[in-house]
């Protein structure tokens, strides 16, 4: 009966699992090293001595790939800096929702209808919302320990401009009997970011808020935020039983160069 070995070269930050195959006359152990890697795939490479096996060899290697997934997948405990921390991409459903550019250069993401909830907000289906970004901007997976919190459905970023994210929370955490919820059944504007502005920066609010704004679009309203520090733009709203905060912030060099696309970015969000 065989087994499968796992080796963690720290080093190299690499996994190596071996595979001894039953001995033969001309042929030697086959052996699978793996690299663990941040982005989406894996590279593996294969050496083997003496005869090949044709589709039972084929077999093998599907398995020894699948046996390298598992393991990667997993978080490197006593290691630091070399854990791998679990995201919600693909497992969470994370479909691509991102138009090609406009005239001008700017794409609209809107919430795929079959992408799943994930990341605790699952329980219930979520309206689909939209907004615009400048070409450039790409989605980032979100991590299941977010120390934003477990209702982060979707992050994006430019390195040279700033981040985004969404929170999606029921709206029962907050108010009884709002199935159908608006913002403004669940507070005006003050009393909105006071409650939920610390749920976007992670700290009180009180004396940071520049300008607060009203906007409607298609019936239903939004509540806009300029804040700092941090710097920071936060649009609010509501719809179904959900409460949307859609947050737009960057640091002091990127906020001075690219505060009128930001702000933009921050005005386009809407629930569809």
């Amino acid at each position: 009966m065989s087994s499968t070995t796992v080796l963690f070269s720290p080093t190299s930050s690499s996994l190596f699992l071996t595979k001894p195959s039953p001995v033969a006359k001309g042929r030697t152990a086959a052996a699978a090293a793996v690299r663990c890697s941040s982005g989406p795939s894996l590279s593996v490479g294969h050496e083997e001595e003496g005869e090949r096996e044709g589709v039972a060899m084929v077999g093998r290697r599907r398995t020894l790939t699948s046996a390298a997934a598992a393991v990667c997948g997993a978080p490197m405990l006593g290691f630091a800096g070399l854990g791998l921390a679990a995201t919600q991409g693909l497992l969470a459903g994370r479909i691509p929702g991102l138009s090609e550019p406009d005239e001008n250069g700017w794409r609209t993401y809107r919430r795929p209808d079959d992408k799943s909830g994930g990341h605790g907000v699952g329980w219930s289906p979520i309206i689909p919302y939209s907004f615009k970004v400048p070409d450039g901007w790409d989605e980032v997976p979100v991590s299941i320990a977010d120390l934003g919190g477990t209702e982060i459905d979707l992050r994006f970023a430019n390195p040279k401009e700033g981040r985004l994210f969404v929170i999606v929370a029921p709206v029962r955490r907050f108010a009884d009997d709002l199935d159908d919820a608006t913002i403004e059944k669940i507070g005006n504007p003050e009393k909105v970011i006071t409650a939920f502005g610390p749920e976007v920066t992670g700290e009180n609010v009180e004396g940071k808020v520049l300008s607060t704004a009203t906007a409607e679009h298609s019936g239903r309203t939004y509540y806009q935020f300029e804040l700092e520090p941090p710097h920071v733009f936060i649009t609010a709203t509501a719809a179904g039983n959900r409460l949307y905060l859609f947050s737009v912030t960057a640091n002091g060099l990127q906020w001075k160069r690219h505060y009128k696309d930001l702000k933009q970015i921050a005005e386009s969000f809407r629930v569809v």
